[in-house]
């Protein structure tokens, strides 16, 4: 599971609001979206910042991650940042294909 946020990762996570305005939501076999957004879509500061969660299911690990990779690769929203690019490193890295993860992966590997 990936938790869609409209938030910039790399400045620190700050928060992303404004309009949608290029919703393509990923799918396919073993991929589930569960979102309340759509193209035109108001993002606004006042709530959580959540706009949804990419869900894949598939016999193992390895089958999992292949699907994750591509469902992020064909998800897009444009109009705002968002943390898609983020989850796009974390699944293409060795160390967590490898599953050598721990609680500062991100910061070793990712955001500096």
């Amino acid at each position: 599971e990936c938790r869609i946020n409209a938030e910039a990762p790399m400045s620190d996570f700050s928060p992303s609001c404004g309009r949608i305005t290029r919703y393509y939501p990923a799918g396919g076999i073993g991929v589930r979206i569960d979102s309340h957004i759509y193209q035109d879509y108001e993002v606004s500061p006042y709530y959580d910042s959540l706009l949804g969660k990419l869900i894949v299911h598939r016999p193992s690990r390895d089958e999992a991650i292949k699907t994750m990779q591509r469902s992020l690769s064909e998800f897009v929203i444009e109009g705002i940042k968002t943390n898609i690019p983020l989850h796009t490193a974390i699944f293409k890295h060795p160390r967590f294909i490898d599953g050598q993860i721990d609680t500062t992966f991100l910061e070793r590997y990712l955001i500096r």
